[in-house]
C-alpha cells in the first residue's frame, strides 16, 4: 500500500480500517515466538538476532501471526543494532532486510490465499485481508539495554537533540524501506516523543507512523509524564497517522484509552504486554495474578467500546492470543490451525 504524498498521511489508517471492517488485529510477542520455535535470544541484539542466524525463522514468525488473524506485522528491528558491535553498513543492512522479510511473508500469505486459510472466498472470489508492513523503531532505553524503557529515567545528559541524533539514520533508512508505516514503540516519556515529532517534521517522512507508549498506570506513561500530555504531541504531527499504548499491562489500558481518547481524534492502537513485569537486572518477565492470555482477551470488547480501533499484544503475547483477539473482535470461531500454515507452505 503506498500513499501519494503527506496530504493522504492522517486518513491512511483510517482508510485501512474501513477495508477491515472498522477494526485491525496487530501481531503479538516476536520473540516469544521465536523462542517456541528452538531460537536462543540471550543476545544484545535480542529478536533481531535472528535477522543474522535465523532469517527463515523471522519469516516463519510473521506467517504464523498472519495465519492467526493480524492485519499487521511489525519488523524485527526494534532493537538498536549498535549494542552488537556491528558495522553502521552492517546494522543498516539488517534494517532493510527486517523489512524484507515481513513484506515476503505478506506476499507468501497472499500467494496462499485460498478459503483453508484466514481468507474465504467472496461471491466467487478469494479476497485478501488487508495487511501492513509496519518498520518497528525501538526507544533509547531499548539500546541501553537497562530497562529504561519500562522507567522513562534516561537522566539530564539527554535532550531532545541527543534522541534525534540517535534515531535520524534508522527512521531514515526504514521511511525508505519499503514498509507501509514506522511504528515508534514502547516510548516512555515526552521527550522521546517530542524528539521523534521533531524527526518526522525535520526528514520530510512521508510514509505514516504511529506512536505508542509504555505506561505505569491508568493516566501515565512509564516516566510519570501525563498521558494527556504524551497523546497531545503525538496528535500534533501530521505524519502521525495513530496513537496508543504497548508493553503495558491490560488493566490499565481502558483509561489509558480514556486519556487518549480526550485530546486526539486519530485511531487508537492497544497492543498490552501479558500482565507480567520485566525485571531489567535478571533480564526477566516475572508473573503476576494478571495478564493470563483469558483474562487479556476478555478486555478486548472494552477497549473497543472506549474508542480503540486496533488491537494486538506485546511482551509473553503469543499466537493464541492473536488468534483469540481475532475471534473475539470479529464474534465467530476460527476454521483456521495457526501452527499448520508456515510448515504447509515454507
Amino acid at each position: 500500500m503506498g500513499l501519494g504524498g503527506k496530504e493522504e498521511t492522517s486518513s491512511f489508517l483510517r482508510g485501512f480500517l474501513d477495508k477491515c471492517g472498522g477494526y485491525a488485529v496487530i501481531d503479538g510477542g516476536f520473540a516469544t515466538e521465536l523462542e517456541r520455535h528452538g531460537a536462543d535470544l540471550n543476545d544484545p541484539l535480542w529478536s533481531a538476532k535472528c535477522l543474522l542466524s535465523s532469517p527463515h525463522l523471522v519469516r516463519r514468525v510473521h506467517l504464523d501471526y498472519l495465519d492467526a488473524g493480524a492485519n499487521i506485522i511489525i519488523t524485527a528491528s526494534y532493537q538498536g543494532f549498535e549494542a552488537k558491535g556491528l558495522s553502521k553498513e552492517e546494522g543498516e543492512a539488517l534494517l532493510k532486510r527486517s523489512v524484507e522479510l515481513a513484506c515476503e511473508a505478506r506476499e507468501i500469505y497472499q500467494d496462499r490465499c485460498t478459503k483453508d486459510s484466514s481468507d474465504f472466498l467472496r461471491n466467487g472470489r478469494c479476497w485478501r485481508r488487508p495487511i501492513l508492513v509496519a518498520a518497528s523503531v525501538g526507544s533509547y532505553g531499548a539500546y541501553l539495554a537497562d530497562g529504561s524503557e519500562y522507567r522513562g529515567d534516561y537522566g539530564d545528559a539527554v535532550t531532545v537533540e541527543t534522541l534525534k541524533d540517535f534515531h535520524r539514520r534508522r527512521v531514515q533508512i526504514l521511511a525508505n524501506s519499503g514498509a507501509d508505516l514506522i511504528a515508534f514503540e514502547t516510548i516512555p516519556n515526552k521527550l522521546e516523543a517530542k524528539a521523534y515529532v521533531e524527526l518526522l517534521e525535520e526528514e520530510g517522512i512521508e510514509i505514516p507512523a504511529w506512536l505508542s507508549f509504555s505506561c505505569k498506570d491508568e493516566s501515565s506513561a512509564a516516566s510519570g509524564d501525563s498521558m494527556l500530555e504524551c497523546a497531545s504531541i503525538a496528535d500534533s504531527c501530521k505524519q502521525v497517522a495513530a496513537v496508543g499504548v504497548n508493553c503495558t499491562a491490560p488493566r490499565f489500558i481502558h483509561g489509558l484509552i480514556s486519556s487518549i481518547k480526550q485530546v486526539t481524534s486519530k485511531p487508537v492502537l492497544v497492543y498490552p504486554n501479558s500482565g507480567e513485569t520485566y525485571d531489567a537486572e535478571n533480564k526477566t518477565w516475572v508473573k503476576s495474578s494478571e495478564g493470563a492470555d483469558e483474562d487479556f482477551v476478555s478486555y478486548v470488547g472494552k477497549w473497543r467500546d472506549a474508542g480503540a480501533s486496533l488491537f494486538g499484544g506485546c511482551c509473553r503475547t503469543t499466537l493464541n492470543t492473536i488468534k483469540a483477539i481475532t475471534e473475539a473482535l470479529s464474534g465467530k470461531t476460527s476454521r483456521v490451525d495457526p501452527s499448520n500454515f508456515a510448515d504447509k507452505y515454507m
